[in-house]
């Protein structure tokens, strides 16, 4: 097993490691990490980018609120700001505090300064605007999407008798009670047939619209109809409903990223790092699987896991035993040389350690020996 595993003792060695392994660079490269807040993984990832860049990638897309980000596009793009709000306010779910995220916002900022728009990096978020709390109302979306439209297409009706108070739709009880959610209502019902037709005559005026307008419009009306979905969702009185939730966000995941490759085509390739259950191709709920089903094998995943104290007979004791720093294993080797093994105990909660299956569904897991598994708080 020593012998599959890349050794990757420095950023040259991770940069000719995943050279080796992905010879035709891919439009979309995944980099998961098993858990949030463990620093060894964002780290990881800035050496990787810094390598990436070099190689023609000219984006990276994290796991936070798709509008938010902007901010963060901004600043790493030379705007005025204060970085500790940048952080605060343009990384979701607390993961500006994460260590590695201030470092690699002033990378970007510092690499941009002085290059012409096409050499910058540019930095996005791929998340759909909710948190384990809830999710907001769809006013300030589907609000936005209908101002970009012409006047004469906007639709003549007042939104506000269906809209009503945001508190209702933000009530934080209708995250574990379907009967607190307004999702399934009425007036919820009419707002999702009005934000589908502002998405198609969107799609139809598109032409006389500017191209960065009109990506900003269809960003507002997907995000209104994803949002309006995730409420009928916390609605839903299933046994299997935190799935319907998991796998309405993993489709708003999937759009936006797409989104992003389709805008960043023309400039290079684009680095995404998130969750490994958000990336892998074979997860049911994950955005990865309907990413791979557009894309194909321009979309490849580097999956990572670690564990300072592997327990014997699992997939991180194997991988452990082979590792000495960081290493990374090619799946399909690595799948033909493994035995009977199982997956490890979690070293924090969140924690989700790598299992034979989900293997399949990435190209090479790296893993990380140094760590000692230690979670900063971001929250």
């Amino acid at each position: 097993m020593a012998l599959l595993g890349r050794q990757l003792e420095d950023a040259a060695a991770l940069g000719q490691a995943v050279d080796d392994l992905l010879v035709d660079p891919p439009t979309l490269l995944a980099l998961g990490e098993p858990t949030h807040g463990i620093a060894a993984f964002p780290l990881l990832r800035n050496e990787l980018l810094g390598h990436l860049v070099d190689r023609g990638y000219r984006s990276i897309v994290l796991e936070i609120d798709f509008f938010a980000a902007s901010l963060v596009d901004d600043y790493v793009n030379g705007a005025e700001a204060d970085l500790d709000v940048v952080l605060a306010s343009g990384f979701s779910h607390g993961f500006g505090a994460i260590p590695g995220n201030r470092e690699l916002v002033d990378w970007l900022r510092a690499h941009n300064a002085g290059r012409a728009p096409q050499d910058r990096v540019h930095f996005y978020g791929f998340d759909a605007p909710v948190e384990y709390s809830g999710a907001p109302s769809p006013r300030h979306s589907l609000s936005t999407a209908i101002e970009y439209l012409p006047a004469a297409l906007r639709p003549d009706l007042d939104l506000e008798p269906l809209l009503g108070d945001d508190a209702a739709w933000t009530n934080p009880a209708a995250m574990y009670d379907p009967s607190a959610s307004i999702g399934l209502s009425d007036r919820a019902r009419s707002l999702r047939v009005v934000a589908d037709d502002v998405a198609s005559t969107l799609r139809r005026a598109a032409p006389r619209l500017q191209p960065a307008g009109y990506a900003t419009a269809a960003a507002h009306a997907r995000t209104a109809l994803g949002l309006l979905r995730f409420h009928a969702a916390m609605a839903t009185p299933t046994p299997d409903r935190m799935a319907l939730l998991l796998g309405v966000r993993s489709e708003m995941m999937a759009d936006n990223l797409l989104a992003i490759v389709a805008r960043e085509q023309h400039r290079g390739p684009s680095l995404v790092f998130a969750h490994n259950v958000h990336l892998h191709r074979t997860e049911d709920t994950s955005a990865g699987a309907l990413v791979a089903l557009a894309l194909g094998d321009r979309y490849a995943v580097i999956t990572s896991d670690a564990n300072p104290a592997s327990t014997p007979g699992t997939l991180q004791a194997v991988l452990a035993e082979a590792t000495t720093r960081r290493a990374l294993f090619p799946v399909p080797a690595l799948l033909a040389a493994l035995g009977p093994v199982v997956a490890g105990e979690p070293i924090v909660p969140g924690h989700l350690p790598l299992n034979p299956a989900d293997l399949t569904g990435a190209d090479a897991v790296i893993f990380i020996a140094d760590t000692d598994g230690v979670r900063h708080q971001y929250w």
